[in-house]
């Protein structure tokens, strides 16, 4: 077998192992997990990770995890809170507890200390008598014997398995607290889904001084002045009381150019369309996306209007693009 192959043997076996112990930690489910989403819902303080090296890192993860979705969460080095970190821990806090073997000297150190402090203790560990499972209130047991690592020693499969309680843990907490994709996006101001949920058409439009506006009777002579000035392919027009008219794109100006009359001796009215999709400045920016392209013939502009039906704005596709929508 060419080394390759070896190799390649080799990440499979890896792969179904850990597949293999997710499988029997699903197996080992049982009241006790249901138990512990109803401790963290009801929490009144902080829920608080720890662990010793590899699940120490794994407990990072998760109390990301359970913040990102809508349970404050922290991670507390078990070596940090034995010289000082310790007064992190509140009596209204939860404390999560990751190790596979339960043994952990730095970790189990810890547990008389937070017991004294009066905060409840979650253990997540593979042996429920170990140290770790008799300090804790509840015990979430991951049935795993051996890892994936051939010296059977580097924390593999026993990671992989808290992770997955960790994940089950918090999307069940989320679902019972009833956080929808609004929460989420709160949350994630940063992220593409955040900028879909939060981002309205007022943030990004063209506004003000930038926003091109002539009136119904101008020149299309001062109209031309107007997008080339503000490079904005399109103008809002408005009649006499300041109210919103039509709209002239570039397209319109190409539209009279091929109908080869004397462009600058046309009206705005006549070559304007005078009925244009418009969105009003509070809508989500997303929602601007949508309305662009939900057309057999995209367009690339769209005028923002008030309440009184004032072109206050305008909104370009390639505005939208830049923001990530």
């Amino acid at each position: 077998m060419s080394r390759r192959a070896q190799t390649l043997k080799e990440i499979r076996r890896v792969i179904d192992l850990e597949t293999s112990a997710l499988r029997k930690v699903g197996r080992a489910v049982d009241g006790s997990y249901a138990q512990a989403v109803e401790w963290l819902s009801k929490c009144r303080g902080k829920v608080v990770l720890t662990g010793v090296g590899k699940s120490g890192l794994i407990a990072q993860k998760i109390a990301a995890t359970f913040s990102s979705t809508g349970t404050p969460a922290a991670h507390l080095d078990p070596s940090e809170a034995m010289h000082g970190g310790l007064g992190f821990i509140q009596r209204d806090d939860l404390i999560v507890a990751i190790g596979k073997s339960g043994e952990s000297d730095e970790l189990n150190h810890l547990l008389p200390a937070i017991r004294n402090v009066g905060a409840q203790i979650i253990a997540i560990t593979a042996n429920p008598k170990s140290t770790l499972a008799r300090a804790a209130g509840l015990v979430l047991v991951t049935p795993i014997d051996d890892e994936a690592c051939p010296l059977n020693l580097a924390p593999t499969c026993s990671t992989t398995a808290a992770l997955a309680v960790g994940d089950a843990l918090a999307v069940a907490l989320m679902k019972l607290k009833g956080f929808k994709t609004a929460h989420f996006a709160r949350n994630h101001p940063g992220g593409r889904l955040g900028r879909r949920l939060t981002l309205k058409v007022a943030d990004i439009m063209r506004s003000g001084e930038s926003n091109p506006v002539v009136g119904l009777k101008a020149t299309v002579s001062e109209l031309l002045a107007e997008m080339t000035r503000l490079q904005a392919g399109a103008v809002c027009i408005v009649d006499a009381r300041g109210k919103f008219a039509g709209l002239v794109t570039d397209y319109d100006i190409r539209r009279a150019l091929q109908s080869g009359k004397n462009i600058l001796s046309l009206s705005i009215r006549s070559i304007m369309n005078p009925r244009p999709t418009t969105i009003r400045p509070e809508a989500l920016a997303a929602s601007a996306v949508e309305v662009m392209e939900d057309r057999k013939t995209p367009f690339s502009v769209l005028p923002v209007v008030d309440a009184r039906r004032r072109p206050i704005g305008l909104v370009q596709i390639h505005d939208l693009r830049a923001r990530g929508l």
